[in-house]
């Protein structure tokens, strides 16, 4: 793996963890009843995709990690590719749960539009990754 790889992978491991303490705050709120989770399906629904798009985005961006330098790309192709599959899951997951922070929010703000800024980016790095491989 390149240098640039391993610091990329060593940066996404350590954010498994905040996705652990994100999955053991949401059973918290619901163990606890707290007000503003369960009594708000928008709130408790894209909590959920959040913590879910998380989770798989970081692992997926890891296996992802080890075709980049495989790929027959230029070097500045390559990290593009690299940090648009790596930015999907940190934009998509921050849309989902910024989008409904405080408890009373029943339809998302504006900044709901991080998630599909996070699939496009995701999208155009995995296009450009497939067609390297080719």
């Amino acid at each position: 793996m390149s240098p640039s790889s391993l610091n990329t992978a060593g940066i996404l491991l350590i954010t498994v963890p905040a996705v652990a303490f994100g999955g053991v705050s949401l059973l918290g709120h619901i163990m606890r009843g707290i007000p503003g989770y369960l009594d708000n399906p928008v709130r408790r629904g894209l909590w959920r995709a959040g913590h879910a798009h998380a989770g798989v985005l970081v692992l997926f961006a890891l296996v992802a990690l080890l075709y980049i330098d495989q790929a027959d790309l230029s070097g500045g192709l390559k990290d593009l590719s690299r940090i648009l599959i790596v930015a999907a899951p940190i934009l998509m997951p921050l849309g989902f749960f910024l989008s409904v922070v405080r408890p009373s929010d029943t339809k998302p703000n504006r900044l709901i539009w991080l998630v599909p800024a996070g699939g496009v980016s995701l999208g155009a790095g995995t296009l450009l990754l497939g067609v390297g491989l080719l």
